[in-house]
């Protein structure tokens, strides 16, 4: 309700302002979590880059009769996301900050800015890249101009990122259905600040919670993490705070900065300390509480299961080599054992939809065979072939999708319909299967490269299990070889004291 009311007064007060009260701010930012355990790597034509209005019309919350765009002059700058995977090269991590500076450059100055970051970006030969990329925006705007970021939980906040920004959160639902929600939540604050004149929060509390788990583990669908991000609601409806996150972090790169992180940020010294710590505790409380959202076994139990189930469609989770946790998409360890399975090879059996695997040379094939021909060739495992190499698919084009950007086959293998994609892609929403008319809630089973479902996907599903299967975003923490991370950790080391869980103030 503070908010509300905060927000309400100050519309008000911005009906009856001129056009050159407005505050100017600027947008930028860039995002992607990248494995530094994947062979993968990210190259700047895998992100998709926005400029000007395009960066506006981008986000729900700035529709043409939106009050908030109302309140500010706008300058949308440099954003660029890209889907998860591999280390991002210095060439293009360089090029996306250049063109980011140049582009600040060209509208300055600014009263404030809209950092809108993922934070688990690895870069070749460069820690904390968002610490990098904050610290060169300050040198270029300034010290005074007020910037208000907004992450993903499963971000790293590093002491240069914190200490560059003057407001921080996160989004608090893990799936993030609540992503446009906590960006507009910190495009609101840094409105709030400037029209009220208050200026940046006097005080930024942080603290590392030696805590580094999977969001598999981490979702709050369940607890503990349901309680534990609703206990910022309290925290945050004080007077003397602004905001409170909490960062789980990103547990498949090995540096560092990759741990939890609590910070609090407000006016009243005693309390944006209070609420941190008493986060930070509750963090810690309940590390050892924290399981897999969903039943989770190796690969040939959860067929098991599967096969046996009498409702459909039963998802299974690929979660080894989730493309929307950093995997390299193409590894081909779990599509070459269903391939082997006998109770796939009938036509008449249980029908399994796999989605999906890399393979351009079979969407080449497919094409010229048409709907209804035959293919016979490899797909997968062109990044990462660690685990399996490519695989060899011979079956029946059933539906051929051309839309320039990423054409798409299914091509059925005995009861097994395989989406070959042209590049790697994740399978997120219904629709993606729709346009393919595979009719998945008519499906006895459906294998997706994900960790836990996404909403769509999520309230489709009959049954779901989550499959122990390989890749560069394996869920056995214990097992990938950490050399950099800051010891100790939990999982990594269970038996590890209790930490003091200081307050830094920056």
């Amino acid at each position: 309700m503070k908010k509300l009311f905060l927000l309400l007064s100050v519309v008000t007060t911005m009906l009856s302002c001129s056009e050159s009260k407005k505050p100017k701010i600027a947008i930028v930012g860039v995002g992607i979590e990248c494995s530094t355990f994947s062979p993968a790597r990210t190259t700047f034509d895998m992100f998709r880059p926005l400029y000007g209005e395009d960066i506006i019309k981008s986000y729900p919350f700035f529709r043409e009769d939106s009050i908030l765009l109302s309140r500010a002059d706008w300058k949308p700058a440099f954003l660029a996301w890209a889907t998860p995977g591999g280390m991002v090269t210095r060439e293009c991590y360089d090029t996306l900050l250049n063109r980011s500076l140049r582009l600040l450059k060209e509208q300055m100055p600014f009263d404030g800015i809209f950092l809108d970051i993922h934070g688990a970006m690895s870069v070749e030969g460069l820690d904390d890249p968002e610490g990098d990329y904050i610290t060169k925006i300050r040198e270029v705007v300034g010290d005074d101009v007020m910037i208000s970021a907004s992450m993903d939980p499963h971000g790293c906040v590093s002491h240069r990122l914190a200490k560059n920004v003057d407001m921080i959160t996160s989004y608090r639902m893990s799936p993030h259905e609540d992503r446009y929600i906590s960006r507009e939540r910190a495009v609101v604050n840094l409105l709030d600040r400037l029209e009220s004149g208050k200026g940046k929060p006097a005080y930024k509390a942080w603290v590392k919670v030696p805590i580094l788990l999977p969001g598999e583990k981490t979702s709050t669908r369940v607890e503990p993490g349901k309680s534990l991000y609703k206990a910022i609601e309290p925290i945050e409806a004080l007077d003397g705070v602004v905001d409170a996150a909490i960062w789980m972090s990103y547990p498949w790169a090995d540096e560092p900065r990759n741990h939890g992180v609590v910070m609090v940020v407000g006016d009243d010294k005693a309390q944006v300390e209070a609420g941190a710590k008493s986060l930070a505790e509750h963090f810690w409380s309940v590390r050892d509480r924290f399981e897999f959202v969903a039943p989770t076994a190796s690969l040939e139990e959860v067929l098991e299961n599967a096969l046996k189930s009498k409702v459909k469609p039963y998802f299974i989770s690929d979660m080894g080599d989730n493309p929307t946790a950093g995997g390299a998409g193409d590894v081909t360890w779990t599509l070459d054992k269903l391939l082997k399975r006998p109770e796939f090879k009938n036509r008449n059996g249980k029908r399994l939809i796999y989605a999906s695997i890399p393979g351009p040379e079979l969407v080449e094939a497919a094409k010229k065979a048409g709907v209804g021909g035959t293919v016979d060739g490899e797909v997968g495992a062109m990044v990462d072939d660690r685990y399996c190499p490519p695989v060899r698919i011979k079956g029946v084009v059933e539906k051929i999708v051309e839309d320039g950007e990423n054409d798409q086959i299914v091509v059925r293998c005995g009861s097994m319909q395989v989406i070959v994609t042209e590049k790697r892609t994740g399978f997120h929403y219904e629709r993606n299967f729709d346009r393919l008319d595979l009719k998945p809630r008519e499906a006895d089973i459906i294998v997706v490269k994900l960790g836990y479902l996404t909403e769509e996907l999520y309230a489709m599903r009959a049954d779901w299990m989550m499959a122990h299967t390989r890749g560069g975003v394996d869920q056995e923490l214990i097992q990938l070889p950490y050399k950099r991370l800051e010891r100790p950790i939990y999982p990594l080391d269970p038996d590890m004291a209790d930490p003091k869980l200081e307050v830094v103030f920056l």
